[in-house]
């Protein structure tokens, strides 16, 4: 039997619950890039909004028609990654907010929606300091008399200002939330207030209560993916769990059906798996095949955890991603076509 990423819509649900309550009243941006972090979009975001999410991030337009296509008219869809024409002109039609971080991304946005006879629902990027896109403070007066101008003449609506913000240290973001207000201050004084604001993702959402705004983006938590050397989340839990078959258990060796083919990383020689005998240690990683040290009794079809909540003993994404000095949701991401996705 083929490996399988065996995912629990129950987890998943429970975990968007305990995400919602810890940073209320901030309203949950749930992120959904890269195919909801290697879980399914589709099912991901219908139960999402199921349960009441009302924003989703979608990082690019094409990832935001996919939401659209499977949320109808339901949910505000915000896509930030900077758009060729072409993509502003498919946004719009797929009523996507666009995320804008430069004044020539500005102004192709406000040149498409007047083409196009349709307004434009922009959130203004301000750079607090990350340097990640975001308009720099010198160009941020220029930006919103653009944006303003945009709105006289119907291109656009200015909704929201929105940043991303180092999590280096909390003086950093501390800096970079009093440069954050200063632009927001600015927009207040020159016309109607955003509708939203949002500066903070998943780890200062969820430890920084003092940098919320009135949305907080949050993709890895949602979906049990601590962060990279950070502590456990209270009451999240991951939603995945990535399984094996045993296919030979002969002369003391177990050779297990999951490889570098279907995306369990070659380096990850010395990590551990769960069995129902407890965990036991990754020896060797092939093309399509792992062996295993020190495990009596194994059997031909039994299946094993690579990794998910640790209910057999086995380490979480986020614990293998560490091991090779990345984060929990490249683990996810890389796992090939070949490993079935199951809902569970």
């Amino acid at each position: 039997m083929r490996p399988a990423l065996e995912i629990s819509r129950t987890a998943f649900l429970a975990n968007i619950e305990a995400v919602r309550a810890r940073i209320e009243p901030s309203a949950l941006m749930l992120v959904m890039k890269d195919d909801a972090y290697g879980h399914g979009l589709g099912w991901s975001a219908l139960a999402a909004a199921d349960a009441g999410v009302q924003w989703f991030g979608a990082y690019d337009v094409r990832t935001g028609l996919q939401l659209r296509d499977q949320l109808g008219a339901r949910g505000r869809i915000f896509a930030w990654a900077t758009s060729d024409d072409d993509e502003i002109a498919e946004a719009l039609t797929g009523d996507i907010d666009l995320g804008v971080g430069t004044v020539e991304y500005l102004q192709r946005v406000r040149a498409v929606a007047a083409q196009s006879s349709r307004t434009a629902r922009v959130h203004l990027k301000i750079d607090t300091g990350l340097h990640r896109n975001g308009v720099r403070p010198e160009e941020w007066p220029g930006a919103v008399a653009q944006a303003r101008a945009g709105e006289d003449e119907g291109s656009l609506r200015l909704v929201g200002v929105w940043s991303h913000i180092a999590e280096a240290s909390d003086a950093e973001d501390d800096d970079a939330q009093a440069r954050f207000r200063e632009a927001v201050g600015h927009v207040e004084e020159t016309g109607p207030a955003p509708e939203v604001l949002h500066l903070t993702a998943s780890a200062a959402s969820w430890w920084r209560p003092e940098l919320r705004e009135s949305l907080s983006r949050i993709g890895a938590f949602c979906y049990g993916i601590r962060s990279a050397e950070g502590p456990e989340l209270e009451g999240v839990r991951p939603i995945a769990t990535l399984t094996a078959s045993v296919v030979d258990a002969s002369a003391g060796v177990v050779s297990i059906g999951i490889g570098s083919l279907d995306g369990y990383p070659s380096t990850l020689v010395g990590a551990q798996i769960g069995t129902t005998s407890g965990p036991v240690t990754v020896r060797e990683i092939g093309l399509d095949a792992i062996m295993v040290d020190g495990w009596t009794g194994a059997a031909p079809g039994e299946r094993v955890r690579l990794f998910g909540p640790g209910e057999q003993g086995e380490p979480s994404a986020t614990d293998l991603a560490e091991r090779i000095d990345t984060v929990g949701e490249e683990i996810l991401t890389r796992l090939s076509p070949r490993v079935r996705r199951v809902v569970i």
